[in-house]
C-alpha cells in the first residue's frame, strides 16, 4: 500500500497544484511534480540510479516530439492568420446560412472536426470560436460549444498524435492486430457518443425547440462526418478526423446551403419574399432598397461579392496544402523511407550512450547511461518540418507576405512556445517514469494493478474517467495517453479485461476530458478577452464530459 501512496502522491500534487483556488500554472506545476517523482522512483523503488537518470533523459528528449508538432501546427496557422487568409474563410463561412444552427454545425463542428486532423493542440477551438463570434454569438457561448463540440475528433487529431504517439510507450507493446483493434473501438465509442454530446452541446447555447426543430439537419451533418471517420478509423490513425471533417463539412454546407432538415429562420424568409418582390414593410427580414442582411444580423451593401473560388483557394493554402503533404509522405514509398531506422551514421558519446542517424533522418540515442533505455525520434516523419513548416514557408511565397508579417509570424510563434516547452518536458519525464521497469514493479503497474483489484470488472467504467483526469490537468490528449496508458494496460490485465478496449476509452476520455481541460478553457477565453469566466465554462463542460463518460462505459460493456 505504501508503493501506491508512493506512486500516487506525485499525480495527487499535481492535480491539487492546478486545480486549488489559486492554480499553479502548468508549465511550473508539471516540472515540480516530475521532481517529486523523480525523488519517489529513486529513494524507494529500488531502481538502479543510472536507469533512473537515462529514464529521465529519454522523457526530456522524447518531449521534443509534441514540441515540435506543437510549434510547427502553431506557425502554420500563425501564416493563415497573419497573412489575412482566415479572414477571408470567415467571410466565406458568412455568407452560407444565416441560421444560428446550421452556422455552428458548420464552424463549431464540421470546421473544427477538419482543423483537428489536420492541426489538433487546441487550434480548432481558438480558431473557431472568434469565428463564431465575428458572427454575432455571444463568447462564452461560442467558447462553450466549440469545446463541447470538437471532443470527437481529437484521439485521430494532429494526424493521429494522441493514438500513435501517446499509446506508443505502453508494455509491451501493441501489435499490428492490437492497433487495428484500439482504431476501431475508439472510433465507435467516439462516432455513438457524437449523437449525444452534438446536440447537448447546442443546448448549451441555443433554445430547446430550436434544437429539436432541427434535429434532422443535426443527425444528417453527424452521420455524413462520422461515417467516413469511422471507416478509416481501423485501417490508419492519422487521417480518420482529416477524412471525416471534409467530408463532413461539404456535406453540411450543402445541407444548410439547401434548408435540408434545417428550418428557415424568419430573416431568411424575408429574404425569399424580397426576390419574389413581394416584400413589404412588415415582412420579417425585409430591409431597405440598397441593403441586405448579413449572417450576423448586421447590414452590408447589396452586390458585396463573396470571395471567389480561386481567391478561397488561395486562402485556404495552408490548410489544403498540409493534406496534401501529409497523404504524400504517408501514402507512398515515402512513408518507408522517412521511418527507416537502420543507422547510416553513427558516434560513441562515452557514459551518454550511442547517437545514430539513419538515411530518413531518424535520430537516435542508445544505451544511455550504459542502461537499457533509448531515444529516437523520426525528424521527417513526425508531424512538423513536414508539413508544418514546409507548407508555412510556402505560404509566405504564395501569400508574398512582405517580411515584416513573416518575422511577426515567428516572433509570435516562439512566444506562445515558452510555457509549453516546460510543461511536455515535466509531463514527458513523468509519464516515462510512471512505467520504468515495466509491468507491476513500475508506479503504473503499482497503481493499475491496486484499483483494479479494488474495483474488479468494474473497471470498465472507471477507465474513461481516467483518462478524462490526465487531459484535465494535462491539457493534452496525447499527454494523457502516455502518462495513464501503462496504468490502463496493467489494469486491463489486472482483471482480464480486453487490452485494447480498456486503451480505446483511455484514448475516448483523454480527448472528451479537453472540453474542460484548465489549459484549454484558458486559452479560448484568452482568445475571446472574457478572461473572468474560465470558473463558469468549467461548470458548464463539467456535465457534458461525465454524460461523455456514461455513453462511452455503455458502448464498451454492450459491444465487447
Amino acid at each position: 500500500m505504501w508503493l501506491f501512496l508512493l506512486s500516487t502522491f506525485p499525480l495527487a500534487l499535481l492535480i491539487l497544484l492546478m486545480t486549488k483556488p489559486n492554480p499553479v500554472p502548468s508549465q511550473r506545476a508539471l516540472p515540480l511534480a516530475a521532481g517529486v517523482m523523480y525523488l519517489a522512483v529513486l529513494l524507494f523503488f529500488g531502481f538502479d540510479a543510472n536507469l533512473v537518470n537515462a529514464t529521465v533523459l529519454a522523457g526530456l528528449l522524447t518531449a521534443w516530439t509534441p514540441i515540435l508538432i506543437v510549434w510547427g501546427a502553431i506557425f502554420l496557422f500563425k501564416t493563415l492568420e497573419n497573412s489575412g487568409g482566415m479572414g477571408l474563410i470567415r467571410n466565406w463561412l458568412d455568407g452560407i446560412t444565416p441560421n444560428r444552427i446550421g452556422q455552428l454545425m458548420i464552424i463549431a463542428w464540421a470546421f473544427s472536426f477538419l482543423i483537428e486532423g489536420v492541426s489538433g493542440f487546441g487550434t480548432p477551438a481558438a480558431l473557431a470560436a472568434p469565428i463564431l463570434v465575428g458572427l454575432g454569438f455571444e463568447p462564452v457561448g461560442a467558447a462553450l460549444v466549440c469545446l463541447v463540440m470538437n471532443s470527437v475528433p481529437i484521439s485521430f487529431g494532429a494526424v493521429g498524435t494522441p493514438l500513435w504517439f501517446g499509446l506508443s510507450q505502453v508494455t509491451p507493446p501493441l501489435t499490428h492486430a492490437e492497433w487495428v483493434e484500439v482504431g476501431f473501438k475508439t472510433g465507435l465509442i467516439h462516432s455513438i457518443a457524437a449523437f449525444v454530446i452534438v446536440p447537448v452541446a447546442l443546448l448549451l447555447v441555443q433554445p430547446r425547440r430550436a434544437v429539436w426543430r432541427s434535429l434532422p439537419f443535426i443527425f444528417l451533418s453527424v452521420l455524413f462526418t462520422v461515417v467516413p471517420f469511422l471507416l478509416l478509423a481501423p485501417r490508419n490513425l492519422e487521417f480518420p478526423s482529416m477524412l471525416g471533417g471534409a467530408v463532413g463539412l461539404i456535406v453540411t454546407v450543402f445541407l444548410a446551403r439547401h434548408h435540408i432538415g434545417l428550418p428557415r429562420t424568419e430573416e431568411e424568409r424575408g429574404n425569399r419574399l424580397k426576390e419574389r418582390g413581394q416584400c413589404g414593410t412588415a415582412a420579417p427580414g425585409c430591409a431597405p432598397s440598397g441593403v441586405s442582411f448579413s449572417p450576423s444580423g448586421s447590414t452590408a451593401e447589396v452586390g458585396g461579392a463573396p470571395p471567389t473560388h480561386g481567391a478561397l483557394l488561395r486562402a485556404s493554402f495552408p490548410i489544403w496544402g498540409t493534406v496534401l503533404v501529409l497523404l504524400l509522405t504517408r501514402m507512398t514509398p515515402l512513408n518507408a523511407y522517412l521511418k527507416a531506422t537502420a543507422p547510416a551514421w553513427t558516434l560513441h558519446l562515452g557514459s551518454l550512450g550511442d547517437l545514430s542517424v539513419s538515411a530518413g533522418l531518424v535520430v537516435g540515442l542508445h544505451r544511455i547511461f550504459g542502461s537499457a533505455a533509448d531515444w529516437s525520434h523520426p525528424l521527417l516523419y513526425i508531424p512538423s518540418i513536414i508539413p508544418f513548416f514546409l507548407v508555412a514557408a510556402m505560404s509566405f511565397v504564395v501569400y508574398r507576405m512582405p517580411r515584416r508579417e513573416v518575422l511577426r509570424t515567428c516572433s509570435e510563434t516562439l512566444h506562445t512556445l515558452k510555457k509549453p516547452i516546460l510543461a511536455l518536458s515535466g509531463t514527458l519525464i513523468i509519464a516515462k517514469l510512471l512505467v520504468i521497469g515495466g509491468d507491476a514493479v513500475s508506479p503504473a503497474g503499482v497503481i493499475g494493478s491496486t484499483i483494479a483489484h479494488a474495483v474488479g470488472r468494474q473497471w470498465l467504467f472507471v477507465s474513461y474517467y481516467l483518462g478524462a483526469l490526465g487531459a484535465f490537468f494535462a491539457g493534452s490528449n496525447t499527454v494523457s495517453n502516455l502518462t495513464f496508458a501503462g496504468i490502463q494496460d496493467n489494469a486491463a490485465r489486472s482483471v482480464d479485461l480486453s487490452r485494447t478496449t480498456i486503451l480505446a476509452l483511455q484514448a475516448v476520455g483523454g480527448a472528451a476530458g479537453l472540453m474542460f481541460a484548465v489549459n484549454h478553457v484558458v486559452a479560448v477565453c484568452a482568445v475571446l478577452g472574457i478572461h473572468e469566466k474560465e470558473s463558469h465554462i468549467l461548470k458548464r463542460t463539467f456535465l457534458p464530459m461525465l454524460l461523455y463518460g456514461i455513453v462511452a462505459g455503455v458502448v464498451a460493456w454492450l459491444v465487447w
